[in-house]
């Protein structure tokens, strides 16, 4: 049995990074231990890591010490050949594997760049190291300059070379044109077949733009101003030596603007065009001949409230724009965006379902957070739903929709007026394109009046008239509400900016709860480190009774069961079994029997103490004969005072992720958000907001 998977390429910039991000996050989803080995590396400046292995195990934050990474460089692997000594390369990288395959479930192990002349060699070594270490193959080509007899051609020389050693599982041609996809497919089918997996990925150009950080690393420069937007993407590049009215005609979206250090007007023209709504955004300003902008110059830029990278180079201008222009870029452990645009486009076009089970013939009996993660995204992507923010002007809602439009994972609906919107996607330097999204203001959108009435029937009842209607659905939690309502959104995400009372009201006034549910409750997931708990209920219910705790840890339960997790309730108390007597025991003692009179198939124990319910040493010798002590995975709480300071106390010492609170016994999913929530909180809630309006 493979423990292992190879991925090799033939050539130079094929995109194999797109790849093996795409496969370290399938492989993280899927088991919780997975290593990273690159035999050969390329040469590194001294003091530096391989930009490969740094961005893999950075990002991922995988456990591994960077000297067990490699095998060798590519130099040292030189010598060692001239020396006769080709056998000792393949013994030593077959030992450095064997380490990291006793030590890890699966490795990912990457190939040589093809950087450099050999790649004869190049290509004989990753067929030698393949078939030693006893991997499978997966073989990564470049798609975008050749035409399609060609790329056929290359891509069935390639299969028929690596198989006579190998498993091919898979052939993923990168960087193809989106119109050729469609055919190329066809046609590697038709010529490749035999259980051989044909993946086309299209070209994505933001992928393929270098950022300013790479121009400074190439030129050498020195950073003026804009540190901290370093990554910007350079989609254009232009020379800035004709009169500023003229040049500013030659601007465009994402351009670099390169000219002499002393050009003061084609720098200051630059920076103001970029926050002028009149013209396009640019990424940065290079100044060329190691000339700096004189103290008054530098004096007035420091004043601008918005800045982007002006770095100084001592090359020439036509020396600087011919090796920009030059640049291949690369995908950096610091550029998050290109890391996770690279993710969601292998998640987009490889069927990582069929794919993870060709891979992995064992299941984990650990569940990690990023396992479950992983399990909710793929859930997500499988039937699309659309999602509402009602609070679009919040940075950390775009922030997340930005995220969330890059993972085509939801559609999306932002309430607000769409210029204010922009205003704050500009200011911070989001990657959001409003193209992609629903923008709708409620008093301009064309079903204002529908809602208006609609509301007015459904309150009438409740005194509420017609003017009082109009202002209702003027409010932006109203409004969304009324769009799930009406069926125009499947979910709503709120809570940022609006508290707990302004998200629900709308919600219980019109979405109401399910048939047979009398109360509204919460869970939180909590992501430990090698399982997931449910904590109910941590965020709606002061003092819930018997009943109504009874509802809460069913409810919980089915929510637990609907995302993957087998539920064992434990009911919490400050006493566990028949010992303890008083009215807080006694309430969690009645509520555990109600429950389990209402849903007799349910494995619960209550009252237990937390202890006793999570350490399986604890849970025995305390209640021997249950089948929750020690393995609960569902915990119910008695008040909102002891679940919300739990719940944080557990986050906060342990590290654990904590995602919610989601709500559940609504009609429809409407999840409310902590206003002290970050960016990632928001794109998970909304994920699991998704996934629950799947299963109405």
């Amino acid at each position: 049995m493979s423990k292992g998977i190879y991925v090799a390429t033939l050539e130079p910039n094929s995109g194999k990074s797109v790849v093996v991000l795409g496969l370290m996050r399938m492989l993280l989803g899927k088991t919780a231990k997975v290593g990273y080995f690159r035999p050969i590396i390329e040469d590194p400046e001294e003091g530096e890591m391989d930009n490969h292995i740094k961005t893999v195990i950075s990002h991922f934050e995988i456990d591994l010490n960077y000297k067990k990474t490699y095998a060798y460089t590519r130099n040292e692997v030189l010598d060692l050949y001239n020396q006769g000594k080709s056998g000792d390369v393949i013994d030593h990288i077959i030992k450095k594997y064997k380490y990291l395959e006793e030590r890890f479930d699966i490795v990912l192990v990457e190939g040589t760049d093809f950087s450099h002349e050999n790649s004869s060699i190049e290509l004989d070594l990753n067929i030698l190291i393949s078939k030693n270490l006893s991997l499978p193959v997966i073989i990564v080509m470049q798609g975008d300059k050749k035409d399609l007899k060609e790329l056929v051609e290359s891509a069935q020389l390639s299969h028929d070379t690596f198989k006579q050693s190998v498993d091919v599982l898979s052939i993923m041609t990168n960087k193809v044109n989106e119109e050729n996809i469609p055919k190329l497919k066809s046609l590697l089918q038709d010529r490749i077949g035999n259980g051989t997996d044909i993946t086309v990925i299209p070209k994505i150009h933001s992928l393929a733009n270098p950022t300013v950080k790479e121009v400074l690393k190439l030129l050498e420069g020195q950073v003026l101003f804009g540190k901290d937007m370093l990554n910007n993407p350079v989609e254009n590049f232009g020379v800035g030596t004709m009169q500023l009215r003229n040049y500013l005609t030659h601007l465009k979206e994402g351009s670099l603007v390169i000219t002499a250090g002393d050009r003061a007007d084609i720098i200051l023209g630059a920076l103001q065009a970029n926050i002028s709504k009149n013209y396009p955004k640019i990424s940065g300003i290079v100044l060329t001949g190691g000339l700096i902008p004189e103290t008054p110059i530098l004096r007035l830029i420091e004043g601008l409230s918005s800045v982007v990278p002006i770095i100084s180079v001592n090359a020439g201008t036509y020396n600087a724009t011919n090796s920009i222009g030059k640049i291949k870029s690369k995908i950096y452990a610091e550029n998050i965006e290109k890391i996770t645009t690279s993710i969601a486009t292998f998640e987009k076009h490889v069927d990582t379902e069929k794919l993870a089970n060709d891979l992995i013939t064992f299941k984990s009996e650990i569940f990690t957070p990023r396992m479950f993660q992983y399990n909710l995204l793929q859930r997500a992507l499988k039937n699309k739903k659309h999602i509402v923010l009602p609070e679009g002007y919040d940075e950390r809602v775009l922030r997340a929709a930005a995220r969330l439009i890059d993972a085509h994972v939801v559609d999306l609906t932002l309430i607000g007026e769409e210029d204010k919107i922009r205003e704050r996607i500009e200011k911070h330097d989001i990657p959001l394109n409003l193209e992609e999204v629903n923008v709708v203001s409620p008093t301009k959108s064309p079903h204002f009046e529908d809602y208006v009435s609609t509301f007015y029937e459904l309150r009438k009842h409740k005194n509420v008239n017609m003017d009082m209607a109009r202002d209702a659905m003027s409010d932006v939690s109203y409004f969304g509400t009324m769009m799930i309502y009406k069926g125009h959104a499947d979910g709503m995400v709120s809570g940022a900016v609006n508290t707990t009372q302004h998200t629900l009201r709308p919600a219980l006034q019109f979405i109401k709860t399910k048939p047979g549910v009398n109360i509204v409750s919460s869970v939180f997931f909590m992501c430990l480190e090698d399982r997931v708990s449910i904590f109910g209920d941590c965020a709606i219910n002061p003092n819930p009774n018997a009943e109504q705790l009874a509802e809460i840890a069913i409810s919980s339960a089915q929510t637990a069961l609907n995302f993957g997790v087998e539920p064992k309730v434990a009911m919490l108390s400050y006493s566990s079994g028949s010992s303890g007597k008083g009215e807080h025991v006694d309430k969690v003692r009645e509520a555990t029997e109600i429950a389990k009179a209402k849903a007799p198939e349910l494995k619960i124990e209550g009252p237990i103490q937390y202890d006793a319910a999570v350490d399986m040493r604890i849970g025995k010798s305390k209640l021997p004969d249950s089948e929750v002590a020690g393995q609960a995975s569902v915990l119910i709480f008695p008040d909102l005072n002891t679940g919300n300071n739990t719940y944080k106390a557990v986050q906060r010492e342990t590290g654990a992720l904590a995602i919610g609170p989601m709500l559940q016994g609504l009609n429809k999913p409407v999840n409310d958000l902590s206003r002290g929530c970050t960016a990632d909180d928001i794109y998970s809630t909304v994920i699991i907001t998704a996934i629950q309006a799947q299963d109405l």
